[in-house]
């Protein structure tokens, strides 16, 4: 099964944590490496993602965030 991850367009980020802060499962973290634009972005840290898209609607630049949620394949059992 593809677990729930969130994709993060770096050079979209601004840094702003928005994201960071409102996620429920703590899944996002800013980091210290800086894009292209200056800022340092945020990171998809860890598992536990529950694809709640708390991040992609709070975030304020269209298009920096996806939300990816795991489908289950043919033959996955749970």
């Amino acid at each position: 099964m593809l677990e729930n991850h969130v994709e993060i367009e770096i050079d979209q980020c601004k840094g702003c944590r928005l994201c960071v802060e409102t996620c429920p499962t703590h899944c996002l973290t800013q980091g210290s490496a800086i894009n292209r634009s200056g800022y340092q972005y945020v990171r998809f840290e860890q598992k536990g993602c529950t694809a709640c898209g708390f991040c992609y609607y709070i975030c304020p630049e269209p298009g920096a965030i996806t939300v990816i949620k795991g489908e289950k394949k043919a033959g996955d059992h749970g």
